[in-house]
C-alpha cells in the first residue's frame, strides 16, 4: 500500500489513478493528523509526503511532518513532493530519513521509477558474499579478486543494479570506479541499451552544455551542424559521469536540472527534450566536504547518491594484487602472441608488497610495461624491478619508469600511449586494447596530450 499524504484533491485523484494503474493499492490522506493517525493503525510499503500544507508555513510542517513518521514507523520509505522554491527543505527531510525528492510538476514515470526502485531496495535482502554465487548470478566477468571488501561491494552493486536508483562509486584514481560504473549498467534492465561514459574533469565549463545537451546549428560560431548530446545519447540506457567532484558551480546547476526533471534544451534551442536514463556518477574527492566548503551543491549530492558504494584501494586487499597481474598477463598472451607467458609465484609474492599509489591502474602499466620489455616467457622479479627502481646515468634509458612517486599518473598516462604507438606501430585499435581503453577514448587523449600519429596504419 502506498499512503499519499497531499491537501490538494486533484493531485490526490491524479495520483491515485496512476498508482492504481500500476497495480498499486493506494489510501489518500489531507492533512498530517490525518496521516498520522492512519499510521498508528497500519503500516504501508511507502509514503509520499507533499512539503506544503499553508503558505505559512512553506515547506517546515512537511518537514515536521517527515519527523513525526520516522518516530512512529521508521522503516518506513518517504518520498518528497516539493516546488524548486523549496529544495532545500526537501535536502533537509533527506538528512532527516526521507528515500528521494521530487519536484512538482512531476513526471510520471519518473515517479514511479523512483517508487520502484525505493520498494525493490526495501525487499533485497543481502545474503553472505561469495565470489562463486555472485558469478552465477551477474556479469562480474572484468572484476578481479576475492577480498572480504570487495564481495560485499559486488553484492551489494548486485542487488541494486536491476533498479533505476542512481549510484555514487568513491574511491581513489586507478581503482576501477569506471569497471563498476559498468557492471552497474550490465546487471542492469538497461543492460542492451546506450553506456555513456562522460569525463566531467575532462569537460570546460564553456563546453558543458554542448558536450552534455547538445547544440543547435548557429548556436555558437563553430556549431555548424546540429550535435546530439551525451544525454541524448544515453536516452533508455545509462550515463556514467565519471570526475563529478571537478564540475564548477555554475554547471552543477544545469546538471541537477536534467537529473531532477529528465529535461534539457540542446544549446542554441528553446525547445525542451526529455530523457529516460539512469545516473551513475564516480569521483575520487570527498564529496560531503566539498558541501561543507560550498563547493558542491548539496541538493545535487543528495540526487545523486541514494546508493553509494567506497572501492577500496588495491593497497586495502593486497590479496588481490596475484590475480590481478596474472588476469592482465593472460590478456596480453592473445595480444602480443606469446602463450607460455607467465609470473612465477616470486614475483607475485614480491607485487603483493608494493604499495601501488595508482591503483590497478598503476599495476596494469607495470605488467604490461614489463611484458613488453621482457625477452622471456618467465616473467620475475627483476622484470618488475626494472620498471620500478631508477636508473644509473649510464643504464637509463627511454623505455624504462623511473621509481614510483617521481611519475605523475598522467606523466605516467602519457609515456604508456607513447610505448604502445612505437610497439603496436601506430595502429590505433590495437593501442587502444592494450591500453584497455576505446579508440574514441584513444583519440581523446592523443588530442589532450598534442600527439600526432604521423603514418597512422588501419587494422
Amino acid at each position: 500500500m502506498i499512503l499519499l499524504i497531499d491537501d490538494d484533491h486533484a493531485i490526490q485523484t491524479s495520483l491515485s489513478l496512476l498508482f492504481q494503474q500500476e497495480g498499486f493499492e493506494v489510501h489518500a490522506t489531507s492533512s498530517p493528523q490525518e496521516a498520522l493517525a492512519f499510521l498508528k493503525k497500519h503500516t504501508p510499503q511507502l509514503a509520499i509526503l507533499d512539503m506544503n500544507f499553508s503558505i505559512e508555513t512553506v515547506g517546515t510542517e512537511g518537514l515536521d511532518t517527515l519527523q513525526k513518521i520516522k518516530t512512529l514507523q521508521p522503516q518506513l520509505p518517504v518520498i518528497l513532493l516539493t516546488g524548486w522554491g523549496t529544495i532545500e527543505l526537501a535536502v533537509e527531510g533527506m538528512k532527516i530519513g526521507a528515500a528521494d525528492f521530487l519536484t512538482k510538476p512531476w513526471q510520471n514515470e519518473a515517479l514511479l521509477q523512483s517508487v520502484r526502485t525505493i520498494l525493490n531496495l526495501a525487499q533485497s535482502k543481502a545474503q553472505s558474499p561469495n565470489r562463486k554465487r555472485l558469478d552465477e548470478q551477474f556479469h562480474f566477468e572484468n572484476i578481479v579478486g576475492e577480498d572480504p571488501q570487495l564481495l560485499e561491494l559486488l553484492e551489494s552493486i548486485g542487488r541494486v543494479a536491476p533498479t533505476d536508483a542512481p549510484v555514487l562509486i568513491t574511491g581513489e584514481s586507478g581503482a576501477g570506479k569506471e569497471l563498476i560504473a559498468e557492471a552497474v549498467h550490465l546487471n542492469s534492465k538497461r543492460s542492451k541499451a546506450p553506456f555513456v561514459k562522460v569525463n566531467l574533469g575532462g569537460i570546460s565549463s564553456s563546453l558543458f552544455e554542448s558536450e552534455l545537451f547538445g547544440h543547435v546549428r548557429g548556436a555558437f560560431t563553430d556549431a555548424k551542424t546540429d550535435r546530439i548530446g551525451r544525454f541524448e545519447m544515453a536516452h533508455k540506457g545509462s550515463i556514467f559521469l565519471d570526475e563529478i567532484g571537478d564540475l564548477d558551480l555554475a554547471s552543477q546547476v544545469k546538471l541537477l536540472r536534467v537529473l531532477q526533471d529528465r529535461t534539457f534544451e540542446p544549446l542554441g534551442s528553446s525547445r525542451s527534450k526529455t530523457v529516460d536514463v539512469r545516473i551513475v556518477c564516480a569521483t575520487n574527492r570527498n564529496l560531503e566536504e566539498m558541501v561543507a566548503q560550498g563547493t558542491f551543491r548539496e541538493d545535487l549530492f543528495y540526487r545523486i547518491n541514494l546508493i553509494t558504494v567506497k572501492l577500496p584501494a588495491l593497497r586495502e586487499r593486497p590479496g588481490d594484487i596475484p590475480a590481478l597481474a596474472n588476469f592482465f598477463v593472460n590478456n596480453l598472451k592473445a595480444l602480443y602472441q606469446r602463450p607460455n607467458l607467465y609470473v612465477n609465484k616470486e614475483a607475485l609474492q614480491w607485487l603483493k608488497n608494493l604499495p601501488l599509489p595508482g591503483n590497478i591502474r598503476q599495476l596494469k602499466n607495470l605488467v604490461e610495461c614489463s611484458v613488453l620489455l621482457s625477452t622471456g616467457d618467465e616473467l620475475g622479479i627483476a622484470n618488475f624491478q626494472k620498471n620500478l627502481q631508477p636508473q644509473s646515468s649510464s643504464t637509463k634509458s627511454s623505455t624504462k619508469f623511473p621509481e614510483v612517486g617521481s611519475m605523475t599518473l598522467e606523466e605516467m598516462e602519457l609515456e604508456m600511449i607513447k610505448r604502445a604507438l612505437a610497439f603496436h606501430q601506430n595502429k590505433l585499435s590495437k593501442v587502444a586494447r592494450s591500453l584497455g581503453i576505446t579508440r574514441f577514448a584513444l583519440y581523446r587523449r592523443l588530442e589532450k596530450y598534442g600527439i600526432v600519429v604521423e603514418g597512422e596504419e588501419e587494422d
